[in-house]
């Protein structure tokens, strides 16, 4: 039974395996409890709302929007409450997004459980959790060569360029974002522009090799 001394976490997640796998490891700490769950961005703004919790442990990426979209609503919604995203995502590129966005804390899923643990208490004591990589990036920002591609694109720009990687196209692009056919071709010139490609054959390849290079960073070291 949760106790008045133990912390509270809400997780935003939408796998059920891996949400109940992370509520049952924070449950077994003596000084944090999950007071709540959602696994679509519609639903967390309210639960969190009701629960009150102390921090929030969110995933990137959510089956009807991002969670920077929801740290930025949180922002709002909660002031105060302490984000650490945990995310498959590579950090160097949405480490710094997440921070800009409001987040304290980026771990990628593939870390060890024991640095979730970390991350949310230091969150809670009003700390960053970063590694040193993103921690430079977002203290001194990335410039000229240092940039990745990728990180020339606006957050919207990156949404559509990341759904495009996952072989969708523009009609359920728009539906997805709440966002004009019209608008998501705008984004998609714009993506194009700033990365240096001459046509949508090439956009629809360069978004998708990016997403397998994401999923291989994703998996763990041998």
């Amino acid at each position: 039974m949760p106790n008045d001394t133990q912390k509270r976490v809400f997780l935003v997640e939408d796998h059920t395996v891996v949400r109940q796998g992370l509520a049952a490891m924070i449950n077994a700490e003596p000084d944090l409890h999950v007071c709540g769950q959602a696994a679509k961005l519609a639903d967390a703004i309210s639960l969190i709302a009701e629960s009150k919790p102390d921090v929030a442990l969110v995933d990137l990426s959510l089956p009807d929007g991002s969670g920077l979209d929801l740290i930025k609503k949180l922002a709002t919604a909660a002031p105060g409450l302490p984000v650490l995203v945990l995310s498959m995502h590579d950090e160097k590129v949405h480490g710094p997004r997440a921070m800009v966005a409001g987040a304290r804390g980026y771990i990628m899923k593939h870390e060890a459980t024991d640095r979730v643990l970390a991350g949310l208490r230091a969150v809670i004591r009003g700390e960053q959790f970063l590694s040193a990589d993103v921690r430079n990036r977002v203290d001194h920002g990335a410039t000229g060569e240092t940039k990745l591609p990728v990180e020339r694109l606006s957050d919207r720009e990156f949404q559509v360029y990341q759904l495009i990687g996952a072989g969708i196209g523009p009609g359920e692009i728009a539906k997805q974002l709440g966002l004009s056919v019209k608008t998501v071709e705008t984004h998609r010139e714009h993506i194009k522009s700033k990365l240096g490609l001459a046509n949508g054959r090439e956009l629809v390849r360069h978004a998708m090799q990016y997403g397998m290079d994401q999923l291989g960073a994703a998996e763990p070291a041998k």
